[in-house]
């Protein structure tokens, strides 16, 4: 589903977030897709230009397979017996093979930390804001997961020790149809000085 000429509002007021057990995994999505995303998201704000984004595509079926397995093995070793799901744990290994790319989001802190962290970490949420409009647009579904397993994938992911992920976005063509937002009333928010 392509849109074009969408204004701004639009966009935002259309952005969902769209599981991979929605997405057509016969599908692949087109290495230039992706870097189009990663130029806009290289387009972020970012306070002393630290540009402090990075990622890792897991585009081949070999990668994201290898993320799958890292999903589900860290589920089945980290989750005490009382909490373990069989179901949980074939998910965890299935949702990277299901979607047609996966990106880890990546802080890289400025080594001289001359800004707070707080400030890198919203740098690199508005990367990922940007990446997710530009996924609306293109009518690509986009999911931001944040397990356990991929907050502590510092080993798996090769990361210098300035360096943290922040989750993973799960990309994929789906069909699903567009469902209405649900937001509260701004006004409840707001308070004007």
């Amino acid at each position: 589903m392509q849109h074009s000429e969408i204004n701004i509002s639009t966009l935002i007021h259309r952005r969902r977030s769209i599981f991979p057990k929605f997405y057509k995994p016969d599908q692949p999505i087109d290495r230039t897709v992706i870097e189009q995303l990663l130029e806009n998201a290289n387009w972020a704000p970012t306070h002393r230009l630290t540009e402090p984004w990075r990622f890792q595509v897991f585009h081949s079926p070999e990668s994201r397979a290898a993320l799958g397995d890292y999903m589900s093995g860290y589920y089945q070793h980290y989750t005490p017996p009382e909490a373990f799901s069989e179901e949980k744990m074939v998910k965890a290994g299935e949702n990277p093979r299901r979607a047609g790319a996966v990106i880890a989001i990546v802080l890289h802190r400025d080594p001289e930390a001359r800004i707070p962290e707080f400030e890198e970490i919203a740098a690199v949420a508005m990367a990922v804001q940007n990446m997710w409009l530009t996924c609306t647009e293109l009518g690509l579904g986009c999911y931001w997961s944040t397990p356990k397993a991929a907050l502590e994938a510092s080993d798996f992911l090769q990361l210098a020790p300035n360096e943290f992920c922040l989750g993973l976005f799960y990309l994929g063509w789906h069909d699903m149809p567009e469902v209405p937002g649900k937001r509260g009333d701004v006004g409840e928010k707001v308070v004007w000085r």
